[in-house]
């Protein structure tokens, strides 16, 4: 049973990829044929075509291997200076560009040259290249909206869920207490798990961060106000200080750092909490940011992937994940022992957060990115400004088929180390509990 659940959630993982990968292509081919350039092609996936059906002037299907997609326009690259674009050449790098460029022109029709990618203005052309990670942002902000402010997330909360015996320094990473302990002053209080805290020093606190902040900034007497078995209490307390954990500014706390502060003494309980629209945007920029800094930080975690896929090295929490490390994710949410509503919305976030990371990757400015094509066609805009702006001749079309060999590189980098997290997904793969 628990084989077959696995695979169900693999399969659907496999069909919630594949819908945004066909999200993306949609992106590129709507506003490609809004400004009137040709589209032979739109295919998810690569590989053999299973399927494909043609529908006006464009063929769509779908192919084995659903590890992404493809429009293809004619035109994306401009001839060369001679105005040919099946010129060949004795040097390798050479050939790279006049492949590229020739592939540009193979499905060249009659009428077709007032419809090339490259004649488009460059803002035109930003537009389209832009529309396919700008849908998987839009999909993933839909997704992230609506589960965090319908369903909830997993998050501390104001409720008490374990009051501490006695006061200990958190970096002494100790849970029993000595005689020479002082009493921790929730205890002293009377607090008890299960209370709910609604007021601090007649504070009204909607939320741990707040109640937290409160607490941090108190030292003396305080009157905390619970809801206990449906009625509530003024509790007084005498808060001291302590060294504690620094926070984040969200209420979480970062590992190996402290301060002193305001302490009470207890542990907040954790439960799903449906945000507000504010609160959920205030999430996601965090979530963008992360993301952000997690893409910058991808050479820096090479070393421990090829630890946890060659050697003995931990796959960490936080280490990169493919497409199998992200299906396998998927049939773990099928297996874990919680109410459906949760795997739903647990699957549902591992979906958006797949389509963030894909608007982010997608947006660097590399070929063969769709960011190394918006990169092209800006250069072109400024470099034509200031050819008006100086009264110099029109510098034409910036030739980003003289890119594709850094284009080859940054691909083989890619592919190199898509090859290691894929290995590292197989023998070491990350596990959700």
């Amino acid at each position: 049973m628990t084989i077959l659940m696995t695979v169900l959630g693999v399969v659907v993982f496999a069909i919630g990829l594949l819908f945004s990968i066909a999200w993306h292509e949609l992106g590129h081919l709507s506003t490609a044929k809004l400004f009137g350039i040709r589209v032979p092609q739109y295919m998810v996936g690569f590989g053999p075509t299973l399927w494909s059906r043609h529908k006006g002037e464009t063929e769509y299907g779908i192919k084995a291997i659903p590890m992404g997609g493809y429009i293809r326009m004619i035109g994306m690259f401009p001839p060369g200076d001679d105005g040919k674009v099946t010129a060949r050449s004795t040097s390798p790098w050479r050939s790279m560009i006049e492949d590229a460029r020739s592939a540009a022109f193979e499905e060249l029709k009659p009428g077709d040259e007032t419809r090339l990618f490259y004649t488009r203005k460059p803002w035109k052309r930003v537009i389209v290249m832009f529309a396919g990670p700008f849908m998987n942002l839009i999909l993933a902000v839909a997704i992230f909206l609506s589960v965090m402010m319908t369903f909830g997330i997993n998050t501390q909360t104001t409720t008490v869920g374990k009051v501490s015996d006695c006061v200990i320094q958190q970096s002494e990473n100790r849970d029993t207490c000595k005689p020479t302990d002082q009493a921790a002053p929730a205890k002293a209080a009377g607090l008890k798990a299960g209370d709910k805290i609604v007021a601090f020093n007649g504070d009204r606190t909607e939320d741990w961060a707040t109640l937290q902040k409160h607490i941090r900034e108190t030292v003396g007497p305080a009157t905390i106000t619970v809801e206990r078995a449906g009625q509530q209490l003024e509790l007084k307390a005498n808060l001291i200080e302590n060294q504690v954990s620094k926070i984040d500014g969200e209420g979480g706390s970062i590992e190996g750092q402290y301060v002193v502060a305001g302490f009470l003494g207890f542990s907040p309980a954790s439960g799903i909490v449906e945000q507000s629209f504010g609160q959920s945007v205030d999430r996601m920029g965090d979530m963008m940011q992360t993301g952000v800094e997690s893409l910058i930080a991808l050479p820096s975690k090479v070393p421990d992937l090829w630890d946890a896929a060659f050697g003995d090295g931990e796959r960490k929490q936080d280490s990169p994940m493919g497409v199998v490390g992200a299906a396998r994710v998927s049939g773990d949410i099928v297996n874990l022992d919680i109410p459906p509503e949760n795997q739903v919305a647990m699957f549902l976030f591992l979906v958006a957060g797949f389509n963030l990371s894909l608007f982010l990757f997608n947006m660097l400015p590399l070929l063969p990115l769709d960011g190394g094509h918006i990169a092209g066609a800006m250069w072109e805009s400024v470099r034509r400004h200031l050819a008006r702006l100086f009264r110099r001749p029109d510098p034409g079309p910036f030739d980003v088929a003289k890119l594709m060999p850094v284009a080859y590189v940054v691909a083989g980098v890619f592919v190199c180390f898509t090859l290691l997290v894929l290995v590292a997904d197989v023998v070491n793969p990350v596990r959700i509990s």
